[in-house]
């Protein structure tokens, strides 16, 4: 018998095709179009071509701040991710405990990006906040607003704090689903725990870690209040990252055709890297 395929289905998922449509193929386009044009205001365009992009790609400003934000980038994923995994092993399985463990890490996340980065600047800073005034007093000369150590250190340190719980909650997530007899089978054959870590807990978790790695990657990348708010991109520009130098483009100069094509080409690194970092995550997973 010909079995009958129901198509009214699609029906249901219509009006998030036309929301995803509105809220992201539309700009797009937008900003496609203002990257090959120029404008002298009135509203009126003028064809430049592939200029926007060839000044983008050769600008210095442009390198030094893909420079900065891919140390940014790499340095809380190698912080996080074994960060992260750590915390959840020490985490317990049952009982009371577990719900106020998974609470106290959902904190963090829930708070706003713009209070994270007001509550470290104020927590950093050398007179009068907790953290500045601490680390002066015991002999440290610590100014996140003057040094660049200080404001490199100060970001990551806020950023691991912000976001290491995500980490947490997703390998947390993967260590709970490993059934009981893979380690019953374990302890009969005296595996001992690096045993177990390495060849149950770790594979069982590539998945979630590989979900990890890829929510911290991209939102790293994408990451601009928080660190706006706390440093505003200096001392100088030294933490001025991608999206805060293309803010000052296409905000402060309101160059709308280098900021449009800043963008494409932003959007692009961050498609591709994260392609390389999922081909490389998930080879020989069959």
């Amino acid at each position: 018998m010909r079995k009958t395929v129901n198509q009214r289905a699609w029906l249901f998922i219509l009006p998030v095709l036309v929301l995803v449509a509105f809220n992201a193929i539309l700009p797009l386009m937008t900003v496609v179009n203002y990257s090959v044009q120029e404008t002298f205001g009135n509203n009126e365009f003028f064809w430049a071509g592939l200029i926007w992009f060839e000044q983008v790609i050769g600008s210095p400003r442009f390198h030094d701040s893909l420079i900065r934000q891919l140390i940014f980038t790499f340095s809380i994923l190698a912080i996080e991710i074994p960060l992260g995994v750590i915390i959840a092993l020490a985490m317990p399985r049952k009982g009371v405990w577990v719900s106020v463990c998974l609470v106290l890490m959902a904190l963090p996340l829930l708070i706003p990006w713009n209070v994270v980065g007001a509550m470290w600047n104020i927590f950093a800073l050398p007179d009068i906040g907790l953290m500045g005034y601490t680390l002066n007093a015991i002999g440290f000369d610590f100014n996140f607003t003057r040094q660049i150590g200080d404001a490199w250190f100060t970001l990551l340190l806020m950023d691991v704090w912000h976001w290491t719980s995500l980490v947490v909650l997703l390998a947390y997530a993967g260590l709970v689903s490993i059934p009981d007899a893979y380690y019953q089978a374990a302890r009969i054959d005296g595996a001992s725990s690096w045993a177990i870590f390495r060849y149950i807990q770790l594979p069982k978790m590539k998945r979630v870690l590989t979900i990890a790695v890829l929510l911290r990657f991209m939102d790293s990348f994408n990451i601009y209040t928080e660190p706006f708010v706390l440093t505003g991109g200096g001392p100088g520009n030294s933490t001025t990252l991608l999206s805060i130098d293309l803010v000052k483009i296409a905000l402060g100069q309101f160059d709308l055709g280098p900021a449009a094509a800043m963008s494409l080409i932003y959007f692009l690194i961050i498609l591709l890297l994260s392609w390389v970092f999922y081909t490389l995550m998930m080879r020989n997973e069959e």
